[in-house]
């Protein structure tokens, strides 16, 4: 196994789009990100540097119409281009027909399978589970390529041991009265995230977040989502080591058009800050992405 490890965040629902009146992070509160990159989080502001590269790749996969959740996040999670095997860009949750592929080669799959470890970050409690047996909800891509690579999920005592993030990176929309569990800061969250990376060459974070806000589905704001991911992505570097790197991604463009009705076809971030930042370079769509973490992450056969 190398000596490094990737911390994956997967901010659902943001493009990377020209800054300006209708893109809510050309203004959005995020110090962090302001100072790391010289400015918001907008696509004039794209750079490589030896241990910064912020991009624009595609994630319209060729494929007429909105970007979507399920064929966007199969794509990014499996490597394959979901919407053409799909026919059409699918939303909320992976084609039937491409769960098994996504089980099989997922982005966990091949790493466990190439001797390196990873781990699935998000906290998953009780209530998760009850409402899957309901069928109250869908297994998302995430889950299914999770459980594919039998990765263990994380639970409330993970939590009180500082070792799983709620999706919504504080637990304040999440965390039950019933449960003594209390939510934390975002820079707490990125700090837990960074601490995982020691035991674990991939550490996986996703949140919907900012594709809830953008879609006016929360209690929270645009701007106060936004100030969470910029105090994750705050916490995370100030905690990860020197030789680990931290990759930001999205699934599709939503949140960075207050005019849009739904989804974008604008470009998502790609945002790599660290020791193996030079490896994403080349990446130009979603579809490299997994590809490129397991190279980084599994050690060649020697």
């Amino acid at each position: 196994m190398r000596d490094m490890s990737i911390i994956f965040l997967f901010i659902d629902g943001v493009g990377l789009a020209a800054a300006g009146a209708d893109n809510p992070l050309t203004t959005a509160p995020m110090p962090l990100l302001q100072q790391l990159l010289g400015g918001p989080l907008v696509h004039e502001h794209t750079q490589r540097h030896e241990r910064l590269l912020l991009a624009a790749i595609d994630a319209t996969l060729g494929v007429d119409g909105l970007p979507q959740s399920g064929t966007g996040q199969t794509a990014l999670l499996a490597g394959v281009n979901a919407a053409v095997l799909h026919g059409r860009h699918q939303p909320h949750f992976p084609p039937t027909a491409l769960r098994p592929l996504l089980a099989q080669r997922s982005i966990f799959r091949r790493v466990v399978d190439g001797g390196a470890r990873a781990t699935f970050a998000n906290l998953f409690g009780a209530r998760y589970w009850e409402a899957l047996a309901a069928r109250r909800i869908r297994r998302s891509a995430s889950v299914i390529a999770a459980e594919g690579a039998g990765l263990r999920f994380r639970d409330e005592h993970d939590y009180a041991a500082g070792m799983a993030v709620p999706w919504d990176i504080t637990g304040d929309l999440t965390l039950t009265r019933s449960t003594p569990l209390l939510p934390i800061e975002p820079p707490t969250a990125g700090a837990w995230l960074a601490r995982l990376a020691v035991d674990h060459e991939l550490v996986f974070f996703e949140t919907f977040l900012t594709d809830l806000a953008g879609h006016g589905r929360l209690s929270i704001d645009t701007a106060a989502a936004l100030v969470r991911i910029d105090g994750l992505i705050g916490g995370v570097l100030a905690t990860m080591q020197p030789h680990d790197t931290l990759l930001l991604t999205s699934d599709h463009g939503n949140l960075e058009s207050i005019s849009a009705p739904a989804h974008t076809r604008n470009p998502v971030p790609l945002l790599v800050v660290g020791a193996d930042t030079d490896r994403f370079a080349h990446v130009a769509s979603i579809i490299d992405i997994a590809d490129v973490v397991v190279a980084a992450v599994v050690a060649p056969v020697a």
